[in-house]
């Protein structure tokens, strides 16, 4: 540690304000700030308003007036307080202490905070001395190196079994390294003249550079059979999940969050109710990580801005969130981002727009809520990251229009700018079956690009979904004219679309056995209830009449969700003597 600073090049640069640059508070409406006096201020620029410092962020300017976007309360707050330049974009500080962690919108840590948290306080939490706590930081470099901007210049051990990288923040010599064991309470590396530590801090609204984009697909491993079948998605790949209210959006987010085989999961509960988040966190906290065999939390990063925390705090969130997601992409991890929801954060933006006096487009929502969105959505991704190494953000947002309404805009704005999309239907939620994604009214624009290395699994999607789609067609028309009126083959494709929704789509989340489903074990579901149904058809071809096999007691194969994989042969083979043996 003493021959890093020894060869420091310069002191540390904090944030710091600009000096003189000061203003005063004009008007107050809500979170809109009407400011005078900042000479040279910039777009996007932080500033600290009235005597408590709150955070805000110039979104107008003209001349030396501006208006501010303030991420707290701003009760209290009368024109002729002060405001102050912050030189410098709203920034996130990232570190080893995220992982495991609570945030709000801003990624201050909300463990350990009271349940009313002062405004000054809270703006001065930013988790950087939580960074060190039990790490120790082992060197992957010597001194008189060179290394590559994102080149790994060592790790810290001793929190969680994920590997926490520090990475090189610029191209050049390494001039000193820390010694093995060494706390990350000060600078770790001098890399080309400038100190390197375990955390940094980042502009949340730029994308995070990276060499070049991978174009080979790998699948995102979720869980949940009727995606990994059906609607499959990319690593890297952009998700939009639309859902009216009781319809599983927040149950399905959270298996996903459990179950899902990336590396970092990031959940952001924008505009949730507290009793969900502290929910998601309790469960996180007892689950057991299949990876390193201790809590599922340790690898995950929670941004919680509840319904009751300052509303533009909840629009800097989903910014925060694919901020973290590729700080740990640089590491060359693959991680997923959850926001739920991103109705909240476009209602949190309209309400802004309309005090601010903007022009309201369609239902109200600001003119630029399409290339907000797009922007978003934008920073997924499977890259080639600085240093070589491959990693991934995958954006998987929920929406939800009122009323459960397709048409609104974010949904309708989202679609355009999304990948796949896993459609909630009303319908077969008050159905009881869970998770209820609609195959019909959902898409997976990646599906064949993915399945195209393996055609044993396009080849069993594909007869899947023709089944479903089939069954689908049928059973409108069996309430038009009754099903004793099919003919025996189609009565078997309804008979199938019936075992295929509950044998294979429908999966309990409270079912220690079905909540995960691996996709060996989908595949084998999948091609037992197959054989079933065409063990039927041929029946029926043979003279069996089909009113018997309708009555034939299937709950065996469809009971095969919740036994081990290995038994799924013995039940199949039952089941198909048992079919042999109808009168």
């Amino acid at each position: 540690m003493d021959a890093v600073k020894a060869a420091r090049a310069g002191p540390d640069r904090p944030r710091t304000t600009v000096p003189g640059e000061a203003g005063v508070v004009t008007r107050v409406n809500g979170p809109l700030v009407e400011v005078a006096g900042l000479v040279g201020a910039a777009m996007f620029e932080l500033v600290e308003l009235g005597p408590h410092g709150l955070p805000g962020e110039i979104v107008w300017l003209s001349g030396d007036r501006a208006a501010v976007q303030a991420y707290e309360y701003t009760g209290g707050m009368a024109p002729g307080d002060p405001v102050v330049r912050q030189g410098a974009p709203l920034s996130a500080t990232l570190g080893p202490h995220l992982l495991g962690g609570v945030f709000d919108g801003l990624l201050r840590p909300l463990s350990g905070a009271g349940v009313w948290l002062d405004p000054k306080e809270r703006s001065r939490r930013d988790g950087a001395a939580e960074a060190h706590v039990r790490l120790r930081f082992v060197p992957a470099v010597t001194a008189g190196q060179r290394v590559a901007e994102g080149a790994v210049i060592g790790r810290l051990e001793g929190k969680g079994a994920l590997p926490y990288l520090v990475l090189a923040p610029v191209a050049g010599e390494v001039g000193a390294v820390a010694a093995e064991g060494a706390a990350p309470d000060g600078p770790l590396a001098v890399v080309g003249g400038r100190d390197v530590y375990a955390t940094c801090r980042r502009p949340i609204r730029t994308a995070a550079p990276y060499r070049s984009r991978v174009e080979e697909p790998v699948q995102l491993t979720t869980g949940q059979r009727v995606l990994d079948l059906i609607l499959p998605v990319p690593l890297g790949g952009t998700v939009a999940v639309p859902g009216g209210f009781g319809t599983g959006k927040t149950v399905l987010l959270q298996q996903i969050a459990k179950w899902c085989d990336a590396d970092v999961v990031v959940y952001i509960g924008c505009g949730e109710r507290g009793n969900e988040m502290a929910d998601v966190v309790a469960e996180l906290r007892k689950l057991t990580d299949p990876r390193t065999g201790g809590p599922l939390l340790d690898r995950t990063v929670v941004i919680a801005n509840t319904s009751n925390m300052p509303m533009m705090a909840r629009e800097a969130s989903v910014y925060t969130g694919v901020t973290v997601a590729e700080h740990f992409r640089d590491m060359g991890y693959d991680a997923v981002v959850i926001a739920d929801s991103t109705s909240r954060w476009a209602e949190a933006r309209r309400e802004f727009a309309s005090r601010g006096g903007a022009l309201p487009a369609e239902e109200g929502y600001p003119a630029d809520l399409a290339s907000a969105l797009a922007a978003f959505y934008e920073r997924a991704g499977r890259v080639t990251t600085l240093g070589g190494m491959t990693g991934s953000v995958t954006i998987i947002g929920a929406v939800s229009p009122p009323g459960g309404d397709m048409t609104e805009p974010v949904t309708t704005l989202t679609q355009r700018f999304v990948r796949s999309m896993w459609t909630l239907d009303r319908d077969l939620a008050y159905a009881r079956h869970y998770p209820a994604v609609s195959w019909e009214a959902s898409f997976a624009r990646d599906a064949d690009t993915l399945l195209a290395a393996t055609p044993e699994r396009a080849a069993l999607r594909g007869r899947v979904t023709a089944l479903l789609t089939e069954a689908g067609r049928l059973a409108a028309l069996a309430e038009l004219v009754g099903t004793g009126t099919l003919p025996a083959h189609e009565r078997v494709v309804l008979l199938g679309g019936r075992l295929l929704r509950e044998g294979l789509l429908q999966q309990s989340a409270l079912s220690p056995a079905d909540a995960y489903s691996s996709p060996e074990r989908t595949a084998a579901l999948a091609e037992a209830l197959l054989a079933v149904i065409e063990r039927c058809d041929l029946l029926t071809r043979r003279g069996v009449p089909v009113a018997s096999i309708e009555e034939h007691d299937f709950s065996p194969i469809l009971r095969a969700k919740d036994a081990p994989p290995e038994q799924i042969p013995a039940r199949l083979e039952t089941v198909l003597n048992d079919l042999e043996a109808t009168p």
